[in-house]
């Protein structure tokens, strides 16, 4: 007697429209004598599918590189697995408009970061979720910050999603990855909200990655990866006559 072999089916996307994005390593990795980035349209209709995306900033600046990720498509799965690779302090970058929208205030009335990352009060979604900290619970938290049906009472304050107010303009405004997340969003027409954390080696003092190790992780995982600076270029592109 035949027993019927079945294939596992792929995860479809939030909307079911097609297959959800999965954290699969490149098997062969192609040599590269010198470092480059990717061109920025790929690394977009790479973001359009859903995928990641490394972005790195100016070596003058933080000198870092991180995941950014569309909220809207960030499943379980793809939660976990930037929890693995990153510092684990996950954030989710959003249009002030809909901070004020949820009732979601400033962390503090008076910014002292370096770079005047715009942090506010933490969150957690309270329905369909234990303590907030799992992958399923932050990977909830942040698709329904994007979701408009979502209201501010959907939401506990503190929580376990930090999300960052993004400054209006852009990288134009503001060379950060806060607002990177925003305008690959905005660029790729999807809901306006990006999930970012700083990349990190897999080394026993958890240092920071820098160009060339986000370059081999990129590879590794088949992404795209390309710097902020890229981002604004392209934008001023845009809107050059």
């Amino acid at each position: 007697m035949d027993i019927p072999v079945t294939t596992p089916s792929l995860p479809l996307k939030l909307n079911g429209s097609s297959p959800a994005w999965r954290p699969i390593p490149v098997r062969e990795l192609s040599h590269q004598t010198e470092f480059s980035f990717d061109p920025i349209v790929d690394a977009l209709a790479a973001f359009a599918r859903g995928e990641p995306v490394v972005v790195m900033d100016d070596e003058s600046r933080e000198n870092e590189g991180d995941i950014i990720m569309s909220a809207s498509e960030c499943t379980t799965e793809a939660m976990a697995w930037i929890i693995k690779h990153t510092s684990g302090y996950i954030c989710i970058s959003l249009p002030g408009k809909r901070l004020e929208e949820l009732g979601i205030q400033m962390m503090v009335p008076c910014n002292q970061e370096r770079h005047r990352t715009a942090y506010t009060v933490t969150v957690d979604y309270k329905h369909g979720t234990t303590t907030g900290i799992s992958a399923h619970d932050r990977s909830l938290t942040v698709r329904k910050l994007v979701d408009p049906s979502a209201v501010a009472s959907d939401f506990t304050r503190p929580g376990h999603m930090v999300p960052l107010r993004a400054r209006e303009g852009g990288v134009i405004e503001r060379r950060g990855h806060t607002e990177c997340a925003i305008d690959l969003c905005m660029l790729t027409d999807q809901p306006e909200g990006g999930v970012l954390c700083e990349l990190v080696n897999d080394d026993e003092m958890g240092t920071m990655a820098r160009r060339d190790d986000c370059r081999a992780f990129a590879d590794r995982w088949g992404l795209k990866m390309i710097s902020v600076e890229m981002l604004a270029q392209h934008r001023g592109s845009l809107s050059t006559p």
